[in-house]
């Protein structure tokens, strides 16, 4: 049957919508992601070991959390147009909340994520309520601030509860066994793969629905979004509160993957981390932030092992002193993509002539 329109002319046959590949693309990726550990291909350079080993499957789940952590903070900055410097103390609430309810409160896995979530959501709305009265370069320093006394107080170890500068571990009693080891390796990957799905739908759910578009008013004038008669602080609040929360989430993943807390997650540098993240794939973009986590975060652990094999060793001094550098090679290649690719990698879909109707379009 063939769908038909009324125009004053008589009824037309309505346009068909094209087949479009690029629109079953992130299904498909999810679809290899669920796979990768029934493969056992290995890929020399790529990956020490064959993806299915326990060794790859971690690094993959802190791509996926990663990515995660950024696609959150860029409700924030590329959709929201809020410039924070204190990201990091959400993610540190919710790795260090998830490890305190387990290990010293005793709280089984399940509730202790979600009272973590739930908190960290918490704290991101009363924080954000004081921090949004402000504007551009104050807001990004008042975010800061709190993000600090984070920090400070993570270090201090108040009441024994953080375990201070050496860290909390946790206890796995409180942790269902298909979790604990490294033979589940497995199972925390299809987890950490389950958060970077839950963040992705919240926020794309957020971004295509009125609010999002009233998100992105703001973004670009919000002097023009009070006179239409909306109230941007409150919609500001809500995508704080929101990041907040989805940071608290990918905290948690995070804190079970590695098996505890460690005070550098609360570091000011980890908000800057993410800035880079969001940047390298294109804020504003609907995959950008998510690819930007992942290959930072691939690149970053990467790289410390490319620093010190032996195709670097055997460099003339003046290649393998910087070569050996990770943060070297990551500030090049950030710099390279910047200059090359100014909207992120997201806008390599404009660059690519014929090959870009296989890239999702960009939202």
């Amino acid at each position: 049957m063939t769908d038909t329109a009324v125009t004053p002319g008589g009824t037309v046959p309505k346009p068909r919508r094209k087949w479009h590949p690029a629109r079953f693309g992130p299904l498909v990726f999810l679809v290899v992601l669920i796979a990768l550990p029934y493969w056992s291909i290995s890929i020399p350079g790529v990956f020490d070991t064959a993806i299915n080993k326990p060794g790859t499957l971690q690094l993959l789940a802190l791509c996926l959390v990663f990515g995660a952590l950024a696609t959150g903070y860029d409700l924030l900055f590329g959709r929201t147009g809020l410039l924070s410097f204190g990201h990091a103390l959400y993610f540190a609430a919710g790795v260090y909340g998830t490890d305190v309810l387990i290990t010293k409160a005793g709280f089984p896995l399940w509730q202790a994520v979600l009272l973590a979530v739930v908190g960290t959501a918490a704290i991101a709305a009363a924080l954000g309520a004081i921090a949004l009265r402000t504007n551009g370069i104050a807001f990004a320093m008042v975010t800061l601030a709190f993000a600090q006394v984070g920090a400070i107080t993570i270090g201090r170890d108040p009441g024994g509860q953080t375990g201070g500068e050496e860290g909390l571990p946790m206890d796995t009693s409180g942790v269902p066994d298909a979790l604990v080891g490294v033979t589940n390796t497995v199972n925390l990957y299809w987890l950490a793969v389950g958060v970077a799905v839950v963040t992705v739908l919240v926020v794309h759910a957020i971004a295509d629905a009125p609010a999002g578009r009233v998100l992105a008013a703001i973004r670009d004038d919000e002097r023009r979004v009070g006179v239409l008669g909306l109230d941007p602080y409150r919609y500001k609040l809500f995508a704080f509160t929101v990041a907040g929360g989805l940071a608290g989430l990918a905290g948690a993943m995070y804190a079970l993957l590695i098996g505890g807390a460690t005070p550098h997650v609360a570091a000011s540098d980890q908000t800057l981390t993410l800035l880079v993240m969001v940047v390298l794939g294109g804020p504003g973009t609907r995959w950008g932030p998510l690819i930007g986590g992942m290959l930072f975060t691939y690149l970053d652990y990467r790289l410390v092992a490319f620093g010190r094999s032996d195709a670097v060793d055997n460099l003339p001094g003046v290649l393998s002193g910087p070569l050996s550098q990770p943060l070297f090679v990551l500030g090049t290649v950030f710099i390279l993509a910047v200059y090359f690719f100014p909207g992120g990698l997201a806008g390599l879909r404009t660059r690519l002539g014929p090959l870009a109707r296989w890239i999702p379009d960009r939202r």
